[in-house]
């Protein structure tokens, strides 16, 4: 439903309001989006109508303008269903189009809403209504509350004395209580500002061992209860071996809903206070506390995707080894290693398998298997998945080169959901004819060649670098993972002649169907010359050229812009600047200090303003270049493969693979990651830990603990670094001190709700 003009001025000042942004910023940035723009085009290429707005906020604006749009939408009906009844009032009226919080509308709504039979209903129904409103006037300051019901009452009928009377009366009292908005969000703020979080463990599991022991008489203020915990207790209730409850600060609630009814001294004084303890108790908590469980629940799922989404953008911005011939190791113990060759460009080019761990016999053969493939394919690294197997294959690699005197390097890759590429659709369209675990060995060196290309054809969940991501809502997790990976794959740029379509379709406007389609037609018509030769792609219109051109790179073309981050319709521009110069667009690229002097202000129009030109200049300065870090590999200790060969005090190398709200997860080569928790970051207080590591960092930590039984690994980067001068310590944050768990309670990777086994 489109919103009228007055729906849409109002949500332009909500949005205003809310972000403190410009006027013009807000108004630019929406209609862009509802033109169809995507944010990462915004973003790069409109910072002139936006004002240099950054991913992070557009995608704000953009979800803040579907929830007032929705808010906007839900208005129109409520007033209409109220309209209907014939009770709607001006001033009704004017708070309903006033409110901006969607919990505000439903309890301005919930006195109209249409509800199953309730007991004030029923009592209605009895005539009862006078008798309420009698007792609500608080008037009669003598007699008896049988007296004054006495009227009501039918000896014969549905009424037969003055308690029946009197209780059907404080029904419709207390569901008009129930009803009252204002109180309603008293009750609410309250409860969320200063209720309880309670965890009970359930009586069938009472002195039982379970996962979730610490939980099982824990109590933590509501809105301090941190994502991981939340999530560890819904989990816990789910599987019936916890109860959970908000306890709220009932005696100063029942308090303010007294006063709500309480007028003065009269006979009903006693009543109303029972009155506004039933209408809490039956009616207002129930409610409430469901409101706000699923507040803390969405709270809770946001950090986590959060976390999910930081995590997968830094590992799909993993620095790529580039166009290398590398040799993919799916390793294995008894079924064998699966060995896979492909081309600088990630083709495939042979296979073998070898039995290097099943007896002295096979070592030989598989040495031999391994040196062939990679003379014979010219390889220039060895990419190893780090699973089942994997350390005892990165050192047969590296005894076999050493011996042999050939000197690669020999990389540990993560393989994560490499499985489940390898029985993708995807997989399949790829290599029909391939086994899966040569598939897998594929994927291996393909994401040592370039992570992105090839995590990209992945379920994000599959990647095993979120928290609890079975337990958050899934419709908010997958759009938080689609937005991530288009941020990333835009970030990079796509190779037009080497993408697959999975690739391909996380370019800005472009989607699956589009990028199969493109596919197709380079395989049939061959390479793309141009970015020009886009429109010759069957459904390749303007409006998706605007969108997709600038993030899509050609190398070798005929214009070398094209290779570049430069957006066609700004091509002009540059050729008027290598003009000024008396050099040509290919002299200017080919030269990029020359861009270093250029007065900017010359070159200004009214569609291309300094943001716009210092992007080009940047982007001329280093043309083609791909902005991801620096590549590096981490070398793990060749006598520490198994978790019985860490000893507490060992210094050791490691990668990040995982980062979570109580630490991060580190791969020391033991099959077995080991968990540096918040407080073993860094020699200052760290709150967030996303602050201090990142997903694929390389790491030095120290060994704290050892539990080979429940294979759980205590590790500190803090103490494998030296401390600080005093001067230069940076001060702790100052604050309310918070409750800490040890590191005993958080490196339960149940509780953490990670994946992080191997195979």
């Amino acid at each position: 439903m489109a919103l009228n003009p007055q729906q849409d001025s109002r949500v332009l000042g909500y949005l205003i309001e809310e972000t403190g942004l410009q006027t013009s910023q807000v108004v630019n940035t929406i209609a862009l989006l509802r033109e169809g723009a995507t944010v990462p085009f915004i973003a790069r290429y409109r910072k002139e109508r936006t004002g240099e707005l950054d991913e992070v906020q557009i995608r704000t604006l953009e979800e803040r303008l579907t929830y007032f749009t929705e808010l906007e939408e839900r208005k129109v009906t409520v007033l209409a269903s109220i309209e209907e009844q014939g009770k709607l009032v001006p001033e009704l009226a004017a708070r309903i189009e006033a409110t901006r919080q969607k919990n505000e509308l439903e309890d301005l709504y919930l006195p109209y809403k249409p509800k199953r039979r309730t007991r004030a209903m029923i009592a209605r129904e009895r005539g009862l209504e006078p008798l309420a409103d009698l007792i609500a006037a608080q008037q009669l300051t003598s007699g008896t509350l049988e007296q004054a019901a006495a009227a009501f009452v039918d000896a014969q009928g549905e009424v037969p004395d003055a308690a029946a009377a009197l209780q059907g009366a404080t029904d419709i009292l207390a569901e008009r209580l129930s009803e009252d908005a204002d109180m309603r969000a008293v009750v609410r703020r309250l409860t969320w500002e200063q209720g309880v979080f309670s965890s009970q463990v359930a009586p069938d599991f009472a002195g039982k061992v379970s996962k979730f022991e610490m939980y099982y008489d824990y109590q933590e203020p509501l809105r301090e209860v941190p994502s991981h915990r939340m999530l560890a207790m819904r989990r816990g209730e789910k599987e019936d071996v916890l109860r959970l409850s908000i306890v709220a600060p009932e005696e100063e609630l029942l308090q303010r809903l007294a006063n709500r009814l309480l007028l003065g001294e009269s006979i009903f004084r006693p009543l109303l206070e029972d009155v506004a303890i039933d209408a809490y108790r039956r009616l207002i908590a129930p409610s409430i506390e469901v409101e706000l469980r699923l507040e803390a629940k969405k709270r809770a799922d946001e950090a986590a995707i959060g976390v999910f989404a930081d995590n997968l953008r830094n590992l799909l911005l993993l620095p790529p080894a580039g166009s290398r011939r590398v040799l993919g190791v799916d390793p294995g113990l008894r079924t064998g290693s699966k060995l896979a060759a492909v081309d600088g460009t990630g083709r495939y080019l042979e296979d073998a398998t070898i039995y290097p761990h099943t007896g002295k016999s096979q070592i030989e053969p598989a040495r031999a298997q391994l040196l062939r493939l990679i003379q014979t394919h010219g390889i220039e690294m060895v990419a190893i998945g780090n699973g089942t197997a994997g350390r005892e294959m990165d050192l047969f690699v590296r005894e076999t080169l050493r011996d042999a005197g050939v000197q690669l390097p020999v990389v540990m890759v993560n393989e994560a959901g490499a499985s489940v590429y390898s029985a993708s659709d995807i997989a399949r369209e790829e290599f029909p004819d391939l086994d899966l675990t040569v598939r897998g060995a594929i994927s291996i060196a393909r994401r040592l060649q370039d992570p992105l290309a090839e995590l990209v054809k992945i379920d994000p969940k599959s990647i095993g670098v979120g928290q609890y991501q079975h337990d958050v809502n899934q419709p908010a997790l997958k759009k938080a993972l689609d937005d991530t990976v288009e941020s990333c794959v835009n970030f990079v740029g796509v190779d037009l002649n080497t993408a697959s379509w999975a690739l391909l379709s996380y370019v800005s406007g472009i989607g699956a169907s589009l990028a199969k389609a493109m596919v197709r037609y380079r395989e049939s018509q061959g390479v793309f010359g141009s970015r020009k030769g886009l429109l010759n792609t069957p459904r390749f219109g303007a409006k998706t050229y605007e969108q997709a051109a600038g993030f899509l790179r050609i190398r070798g073309s005929e214009n070398p812009l094209d290779n570049t981050a430069v957006h066609p319709e700004n091509y002009p521009t540059v050729e008027t600047m290598a003009s000024d110069m008396g050099l040509s667009v290919a002299e200017l690229v080919a030269a990029p200090d020359k861009v270093a002097g250029v007065q900017l202000e010359r070159y200004v129009t009214e569609t291309v303003g300094l943001p716009t030109l210092r992007d080009i200049v940047e982007e001329l300065k280093k043309p083609g270049r791909d902005p991801r870090r620096q590549f590096e590999t981490v070398s793990f200790r060749d006598d520490v493969r198994e978790i019985s060969d860490l000893k507490e005090g060992m210094i050791l190398s490691g990668t990040v693979t995982n980062v979570a709200a109580f630490g991060a997860f580190v791969d020391i080569g033991v099959h077995q990651d080991g968990l540096v928790h918040v407080s073993h970051l860094a020699h200052r207080f760290v709150k967030d830990p996303g602050e201090v590591v990142r997903v694929g960092d390389i790491v030095k930590v120290k060994v704290l603990s050892v539990d080979a039984a429940r294979k759980r690994i205590g590790l500190s980067i803090k103490e494998a670094q030296p401390e600080p001068d005093s001067a230069q310590r940076p001060r702790k944050s100052p604050g309310k001190k918070s409750k800490k768990a040890s590191l005993a309670d958080t490196s339960g990777w149940e509780k953490a709700g990670f994946r992080v086994k191997r195979k």
